[in-house]
């Protein structure tokens, strides 16, 4: 026999006797973990309000309808202007004009006609002085603003906000893995991984009370960032 043969021979017959042993070890190893969730919360006052506004009227002509909507518009965003807002926190969107038809209920044979016009356009707006959102909320109206749909209070720069997320979460996970640990008469080995679950969750609102200081009384109350995250420990000793 050859010995290139002989020796492809003895390490076929090595790799079948060692491979079953190393996946066991491997098993074994994985099965020696405590896995854990960590949760990490902070809150803190915002410093930024996003406000959604529009306008809407009505008219028998399309070109009415839609005049008078960008009239109104036109003096919000020179309003918004004059009062501080940045031309890059402002932005049109949503511009529709639709017809107004007649009472389609009708069961006899005359067919419905368009009896007029409605025109929309919708201001999304970005608003970094809250002290001055009351008194600007107040100035919009006048201006013609007459819809409303959202306002979020949010954080400039998050991301501090969600490091230190991060780190509670860290930390809330290592002492959950502490106590278990503890609590089984087990030690705790070197962490095998950190996964972050979902990359933190957005920011929510929480009301709280407000005197008026002039202007739509408005209560900013905190904004609070979390995260989440996943720890994987090995387990040493007996």
């Amino acid at each position: 026999m050859k010995p290139s043969i002989l020796l492809a021979g003895v390490l076929a017959a090595f790799c079948a006797t060692t491979a079953p042993a190393l996946l066991a070890a491997q098993e074994l190893t994985q099965s020696r973990q405590i896995i854990v969730n960590g949760e990490g919360e902070v809150t803190a006052a915002p410093d930024m309000a996003t406000i959604t506004l529009g306008v809407t009227h009505r008219a028998d002509e399309a070109k009415a309808a839609m005049d008078m909507t960008s009239d109104n518009v036109a003096a919000i965003l020179e309003r918004l202007a004059t009062l501080g807002v940045a031309e890059s926190d402002m932005q049109t969107r949503n511009l529709t004009l639709n017809p107004v038809w007649s009472d389609n209920s009708r069961t006899d044979l005359e067919q419905n006609v368009i009896t007029g016009f409605v025109a929309s356009n919708t201001i999304y707006v970005r608003v970094r002085d809250l002290e001055g959102l009351g008194p600007l909320l107040d100035a919009v109206i006048e201006d013609g603003a007459n819809d409303f749909n959202g306002l979020q209070f949010s954080m400039q720069d998050p991301d501090p906000l969600m490091d230190e997320a991060r780190k509670a979460a860290v930390k809330d996970a290592m002492a959950k893995a502490v106590l278990y640990a503890d609590a089984a008469g087990i030690e705790l080995g070197q962490v095998r991984s950190i996964t972050e679950q979902g990359g933190g969750r957005p920011m929510m609102m929480e009301m709280a009370a407000s005197a008026r200081k002039g202007g739509v009384p408005i209560a900013a109350g905190e904004v609070t960032v979390s995260s989440s995250v996943s720890m994987v420990f090995d387990i040493v000793g007996p």
